[in-house]
């Protein structure tokens, strides 16, 4: 019976797995060695990376040969090489344990026991590679980027005329395409280096504030719009091409305290965006004011900060500027004074010097570093010096004699951050001005750029093109670049060649004609375009020539001169006739005694019922007077 149960369990278990589909339901579970499959695994990565090793190193070795097979020294080497490569393992396994230098050397015999033919040998030398050259290259160009001197992009120069005064004001958009210059002559131009040719000339120029010299231009950090610092009381933006987007309201002139007015209320010194947020600028005026605004809300400024002097009393701004993350707000005061505030606190200052600059002298422009560090400051002291806003007591370092006779005088730092320009004014006719270049660590000269018989008043050097642009007093535009370390800008318009104009006369001089002269002798024929453009006038479809009007009742839609209804008839001949220039009752009273004598239109329709007329006879001034009583004369 136990015997019976057992064969009718291991036959219920086959019925179970087959239903089920288990192949092994009811077995012992399968067990695995996991060290024998772990190396195995290992055997096989290293069997597979040993041969990918000897197809690179066969890969190498071709391409090795082509370059050996040039060079003497090699063939010796291959040689040599040889009999190591025909032996064993040995080889194979020292080659591995001892690192392998410089590129691998060609191989000697082939699988198949031949050997390969490496060419003749050639003159010593005539192989060397060129890994020294580029080492020597990298070299120098590892020096010249050591030197910030050597990245001045001052090789080649174009100038741009913008009138006969001075430039005032430069501005370049962040992508480089277009400059904007502003200058005494109260005018605006636009450059587009993109579509200039080698003729330089602005496609647009515009008067934004009518009578005012230009103190400031700046785009945007998006490039969309411009900034208009004029010599008025309101500061304007302007599109790319020129239109009004806002201007800022004028403030209250009667308001004691320059808090409570909506704007500024006397002219206006400088300005500048904010470098994070696009719809908030800065300026500042000599209300003694330094407002910001919002470019959505033009009928009030936004903040207002004054700054003070030792005793309390209004101080004028000359220049202002933001920091470049845009949390400070720094002002350079007619008093000497660099006050900076907290972009978020306009009531006392946060950093303060009292004795920056000479008292009662401009400061003309305040600049920050890229690392947000370093303040430069170009004084009407003549006068440059830089400082640390971490310990704002004194200057780092002062560099003097550059003279300076504008209130708008720049400095700028090179891309880099290792270099401060600024530029130096002369007097007519005595000299001219430079473009002077420091070192930022000593305040040292390091380099200097004569560029007109001028003073040098604006100078931009644009991180993105690598260009400097300065704007001089005898009203020129200068961009200085470099063809290789430049990019776009001036290199677009100088390779243009200039536009041909047409001209309606080509003949220089008279034509001799000479009909019976030899073929040797006779004068080839001038070729006038002035013969071609009266051909083309004759022909009705080049010239253009516009459709007669229709005679008749009209056709096509169009009507005929005349009209083709009675009313235009009329109107024609008979109520636009100007013929008659008489008076108009005249010519009526003209027919008054034909009416009466033959009466044709009106009187017979009323000639039974119409009484006869009866009119009073027109008598004489005398008798009239007779006839007045004697109360109503008058006495003479």
């Amino acid at each position: 019976m136990p015997k019976i149960e057992d064969d009718d369990n291991a036959g219920s278990d086959k019925d179970i797995s087959s239903i089920m589909g288990f192949s092994g339901f009811g077995k012992k579970a399968r067990t695995f060695d996991l060290d024998a499959i772990f190396e195995q695994t290992r055997r096989t990565a290293i069997e597979r990376s040993r041969q990918v090793l000897e197809e690179q190193q066969k890969e190498e070795t071709h391409g090795e040969l082509a370059t050996s097979s040039r060079t003497a020294s090699f063939s010796k080497a291959s040689s040599s090489r040889n009999p190591v490569e025909s032996g064993s393992d040995d080889s194979d396994s020292d080659s591995d344990s001892e690192p392998r230098i410089g590129p691998l050397l060609p191989p000697g015999p082939t699988a198949g026991g031949e050997e390969v033919d490496v060419g003749p040998p050639l003159p010593p030398g005539y192989g060397k590679s060129t890994a020294d050259d580029d080492d020597e290259d990298e070299e120098m160009q590892d020096e010249d980027d050591e030197n910030p001197v050597k990245r001045i992009p001052d090789t080649h120069e174009i100038t741009l005329q913008h009138g006969t005064k001075t430039v005032s004001a430069l501005g370049l958009d962040p992508s480089g395409a277009r400059l904007v210059t502003g200058s005494y002559d109260f005018s605006i131009r636009f450059w587009d280096f993109a579509g200039m040719d080698a003729a330089l000339q602005a496609f647009r120029s515009l008067q934004p504030c009518e009578c005012h010299q230009i103190k400031s231009l700046q785009y945007s950090n998006t490039g969309d719009v411009i900034l208009v610092v004029a010599g008025n009381s309101q500061a304007k933006v302007l599109d790319r091409d020129g239109f009004q987007v806002m201007e800022c309201i004028k403030g209250d002139q009667y308001i004691v305290d320059m808090a409570n007015t909506k704007g500024h209320t006397a002219m206006l010194n400088g300005g500048c965006w904010h470098p994070k947020i696009k719809e908030e600028f800065l300026t500042c005026s000599n209300d003694g004011t330094v407002r910001t605004w919002d470019l959505s809300s033009e009928k009030k400024h936004k903040d207002v900060f004054k700054p003070r002097s030792l005793q309390g009393k209004r101080v004028t701004p000359t220049c202002c500027t933001y920091s470049r993350d845009g949390k400070l707000i720094a002002a350079g005061c007619q008093d000497g004074t660099i006050q900076i505030w907290d972009r978020n606190l306009s009531v006392h200052t946060k950093f303060h010097c009292r004795q920056a600059h000479a008292n009662g002298s401009d400061t003309s422009c305040l600049t920050f570093s890229y690392d947000g560090t370093i303040l430069a400051s170009r004084g009407g002291d003549d006068t440059l010096k830089t400082w640390d806003i971490r310990n704002f007591k004194k200057p780092l370092n002062v560099a003097t004699g550059l003279t300076n006779f504008f209130p708008m005088t720049d400095c700028c730092f090179s891309p880099d951050d290792k270099l401060l320009v600024t530029g130096t004014s002369a007097r007519r006719d005595e000299g001219s001005g430079k473009l002077v270049f420091f070192d930022r660590q000593t305040l040292q000269v390091v380099y200097e750029v004569e560029v007109a018989s001028a003073s040098v008043v604006r100078c931009l050097w644009h991180p993105k093109l690598n260009q400097i642009m300065v704007g001089t007093g005898n009203g020129l535009a200068k961009v200085y670049y470099d063809p290789v370390r430049s990019h776009r800008g001036a290199k677009l318009c100088v390779v243009k060649s200039n536009r041909k104009e047409k001209h309606a006369e080509a003949l220089t001089q008279d034509y001799i004609i000479t009909p019976h002269a030899l073929p040797m002798f006779r004068e080839a024929r001038q070729r006038s375009t002035r013969k071609q453009l009266e051909k083309d006038r004759l022909d009705p479809v080049k010239s253009h020539k516009p459709e007669p009007p229709v005679s008749g009742p009209g056709r096509g839609g169009r009507v005929a001169a005349h009209g083709g209804t009675l009313s235009s008839y009329i109107v024609k001949n008979i109520a636009l006739d100007k013929t008659d220039d008489s008076n108009p009752r005249e010519a009526i009273l003209r027919h008054a005694k034909d009416a009466s004598e033959n009466p044709y239109w009106v009187a017979p329709a009323y000639k039974k019922t119409q009484p006869e007329t009866l009119f009073a006879e027109v008598e004489s001034e005398d008798e009239e007077d007779d006839k007045e009583p004697e109360w109503k004369k008058r006495k003479i």
